[in-house]
């Protein structure tokens, strides 16, 4: 069983969909919304495991939906506008339908939908939809266990490099990034993420104390991890200090 839900501006494209997802008892329809902002709060509460999600919508894109979410469900776009397929399928989504579509068609989709489940795929990808962005992002999506969540940047203390990847570590969780530190450290507010050694990035909002230690330092971060400053970084360190 996988639950549903339904976004569309248009009556009539929500009603086909109902229509045809009556030839499939294993998905069960939660909620539909007609708009982003409705989008958003529905699909946050009842945390959905497939989304039909139209492109073109009142108050937000469907792709400035998914930057809003604070899990990622499979994602089968639903919409008049084909010039939008390419950044579908680069966010991983299971399926583009072009309206108008037939139940043949949409059976592809669906069938599409439960390969993605049985192999499990993540949607990595779908991260740079907060990542990039003109501004430092406030939020960004990362993996944990098989879902995407957003983790705002404000709570994570400090950013540890792990192999390819990075580990966010906020005061209760530690989440793993599909980016690595480095590109990590040219997407973040340098004002505020300091890099302190090559595999080490700090918060200096979560900055307890700085200890001299021979010719370097130490940072004890408030939830009390200590992090050492190679001597690499030393000056983005010596810039803080008046």
């Amino acid at each position: 069983m996988r639950k549903v839900v339904i976004v569309d501006d248009e009556a009539a494209g929500r009603q086909l969909i109902k229509e045809y997802l009556e030839d499939y008892s294993e998905l069960i329809l939660l909620g539909e919304a007609n708009n982003g902002v409705d989008a958003v709060k529905i699909i946050n509460e009842f945390k959905p495991d497939l989304v039909f999600l139209d492109v073109q919508m009142p108050g937000m894109t469907g792709f400035d939906v998914l930057t809003h979410l604070e899990e990622l469900p499979q994602i089968i776009f639903s919409t008049a506008y084909d010039q939008y397929a390419l950044k579908a399928f680069e966010v991983h989504a299971v399926d583009y339908l072009l309206k108008p579509y037939t139940k043949d068609r949409f059976k592809v989709a669906v069938d599409r939908l439960k390969q993605n489940v049985e192999q499990n795929k993540a949607r990595p990808l779908a991260e740079s939809l907060l990542m990039d962005t003109p501004k430092f992002p406030e939020r960004i999506l990362v993996q944990t266990q098989n879902k995407l969540v957003t983790v705002a940047l404000k709570e994570v203390i400090r950013i540890e490099a792990y192999g390819d990847y990075s580990k966010l570590v906020t005061e209760g969780k530690t989440y793993v990034s599909n980016y690595g530190i480095s590109t990590l450290e040219e997407k973040l507010n340098d004002s505020i993420f300091i890099r302190v050694h090559r595999s080490s990035i700090i918060n200096l909002n979560a900055v307890k104390e700085l200890n001299k230690y021979t010719k370097s330092y130490d940072v004890t971060m408030k939830n009390g991890d200590i992090v050492r400053v190679s001597r690499g970084y030393m000056d983005n360190i010596k810039k803080l200090m008046f």
